[in-house]
Order: structure tokens, then sequence, then C-alpha cells
């Protein structure tokens, strides 16, 4: 099966990173991570899921998380150097990142913003991110992951 690479996946050609692009089938009624990691029969732990936030002093954010656990805004807003932030409203995740709702990867955004990773993404030999469409995950090492999305490990929920 030809797997077509995605904005993400010839951003990591690019840097000459080495990754795995692992389709898997899609659920229109349930694009939870959980679902991912079923589908792709690995731990929840490593498959990360990418949110979008506004925060009101830097503006767009991006973390990154495992995909069981919900982002801790006071953590997310204190690591992005804000006093508050929220999740932004579903309708411009497309129009502010390139990508949508089940297939938003922190690399290859129409632009970068600030980036931060739950510092659980260390833990593990690999993770795996949306490799910007649903269905399809990129397999990655975590400092490589790091290194291009360029971002900040951190605490993003209450452990």
């Amino acid at each position: 099966m030809k797997i077509n690479k995605t904005n993400a996946a010839r951003l990591l050609d690019k840097a000459k990173i080495a990754y795995e692009l692992i389709p898997y089938a899609v659920d229109e009624s349930d694009l939870s991570a959980i679902h991912v990691a079923e589908s792709l029969g690995e731990h929840i732990e490593q498959v990360f899921k990418t949110l979008v936030l506004h925060g009101d002093k830097t503006g767009h954010f991006v973390c990154v998380i495992p995909g069981d656990h919900e982002i801790d805004l006071k953590l997310a807003a204190k690591a992005s150097g804000n006093k508050k932030c929220d999740l932004i409203p579903m309708k411009e995740l497309l129009p502010l990142t390139g990508y949508i709702r089940g297939g938003c990867s922190p690399i290859g955004m129409k632009k970068h913003f600030p980036t931060y990773l739950h510092e659980t993404v260390l833990s593990f030999p690999y993770v795996y991110i949306s490799a910007g469409v649903r269905g399809l995950q990129i397999k990655i090492a975590p400092t490589d992951l790091i290194r291009e999305s360029q971002a900040e490990v951190c605490r993003l929920y209450a452990l």
C-alpha cells in the first residue's frame, strides 16, 4: 500500500530525521488518541496528541501530551509565559495550522508556534504523533521530535 507523504514527513526527510509512517483505520465517530493507540496496538502513553492554545500574553502556542491525559491550563500558561490560556475554538484550527481535528501534527503547521512537549516524552525510545492527516501517525524518537518541533520539554498536566 502506497502511503502519501505529508508535509510533516517531507520536513523530517529534509532534516534527515529517521521516522516511520504508520497507517491506522480512522473511525470518524472516535478521533481520540485512545482509539489511535488501540488501532496501532501501542500503549496510550506513547501516542501523543497535539493541542493548540491561545495565551493572554504570547498568543498561540502548541502543547503535545500523551493521548490519555487532559492539559492543565495553569501549567500550560506558566510554561508558555502566560497568565492564562485556553484551547482555541475548533473552527480556528484549520485556518491557523493547516490541519484538521484528528490530524494535527506539531510539525509542519502553516507557521511555527512555540511548542511544549510533556516531560514523559523522554521516557520512551519512540513516540507517535499525527502525520498531519487522519489515519496516519509518525513514529519518531523523542529527541528528534524535540529538535524538529523546536519544543521545550516541561510538565503540562498534574501527575
